[in-house]
């Protein structure tokens, strides 16, 4: 007989409608708490900007999306499709292989209309507080606010798909920062360039966000420059731009899709999960790893692209890998590593796309 739980699921981006697919093909019964009126978590693009442009104040109105309004995506659509609902087969008005926010959101919508996901979701709803009433049975109490009523339910599980990318993270070790700059602002707050015309600029950061970032804000500014904690990168100019200089410094859908297809079997009983000892072996482990390399400890779930994690969790769950997806995912991470710049033109000349 299948075991049924009430599942309370918070956030309805990508984790959370992947989540509630999965828990719905395990019979669970799932309510997904959404704070906005509309589903797609980051992916939904938000013209409105924080007064504080540091997000330095504690009591300031959060904003929570940190898209800028010309992103396009950092992966092609082959890697940002689920097993089953294949982007490269969907057609919502943008062609190109690494497509903008608004195609990406529409996917989404498209997925959760098609899996039957959005009558789960309690839109407007703020959930403030989760918290185990019963420990010997594992009952959560999830209280919530809905246009300014609360309530209170009980659940058999919590998901917690809210995302971590509202709150900036911002430099605490460059030494008179805070006097050098007329104007500092977090990518958190970036949505076009032309407040950069004409103006010298530091983009501090070398992911994808500070690359995307500096060649945009590069056809109006005066002079960009990179600043990198890699400290084999030589002052450089990129990308064609005689005012763009580098410095060094003295996911993907898939994987969602396999991690949430895990928790539902885990719920289900269908997986087991380690002892208690051997989870607090490996989380020890973590940390200390992490301490080794020097990685800060707001980084703990941070899951840095691996190969062999994505194998482990099909196995678990009985997905199968699709050879040629991962042959993809490995090329273009081997790109995303050696040249930020031109990956996407690299990964488009070797598929023929």
């Amino acid at each position: 007989m299948a075991i049924s739980l009430k599942v309370a699921v918070i956030g309805a981006g990508v984790a959370g409608l992947t989540v509630a697919r999965e828990l719905q093909r395990e019979f669970h019964q799932v309510v997904i708490f959404e704070k906005s009126h509309r589903l797609g978590g980051t992916w939904v693009y938000d013209p409105r900007v924080e007064l504080d442009p540091l997000g330095l104040d504690p009591n300031r109105e959060i904003v929570h999306g940190s898209l800028y309004k010309s992103l396009t995506t950092n992966l092609p659509r082959q890697l940002m499709s689920f097993t089953d609902f294949k982007f490269v087969e969907k057609a919502y008005g943008d062609p190109r292989l690494f497509p903008g926010h608004e195609e990406v959101l529409k996917y989404l919508e498209d997925f959760a209309s098609h899996f039957e996901l959005n009558e789960l979701i309690r839109f407007n709803t703020v959930v403030t507080r989760v918290e185990v009433v019963d420990s010997t049975v594992m009952k959560f109490e999830v209280e919530s606010k809905t246009d300014g009523v609360n309530s209170v339910e009980v659940f058999d599980a919590v998901v917690i798909c809210n995302g971590n990318n509202t709150q900036p993270n911002l430099p605490t070790d460059i030494p008179g920062i805070e006097t050098c700059c007329k104007k500092q602002i977090h990518s958190h707050n970036y949505r076009d360039p032309e407040q950069f015309r004409d103006q010298v600029v530091v983009v501090i950061g070398c992911g994808p966000s500070g690359v995307d970032l500096s060649r945009e804000i590069a056809t109006v500014a005066k002079e960009v420059h990179i600043s990198s904690r890699d400290p084999h990168l030589k002052v450089a100019n990129l990308e064609k731009h005689n005012n763009l200089w580098q410095h060094p410094k003295s996911i993907l859908f898939p994987l969602i899709e396999g991690q949430s297809r895990w928790i539902a079997k885990v719920l289900s009983k269908k997986v087991s999960l380690p002892s208690e000892n051997e989870m607090m072996s490996e989380i020890e482990q973590h940390y200390r790893e992490m301490e080794e390399k020097g990685i800060p400890e707001r980084r703990t779930h941070s899951i840095d692209f691996k190969i062999e994690y994505t194998e482990w969790l099909y196995a678990q769950t009985g997905m199968v890998v699709d050879k040629k997806i991962q042959e993809m995912c490995e090329y273009m991470f081997q790109c995303l590593m050696t040249d930020l710049y031109g990956h996407k033109d690299a990964f488009s000349k070797k598929y023929g796309i």
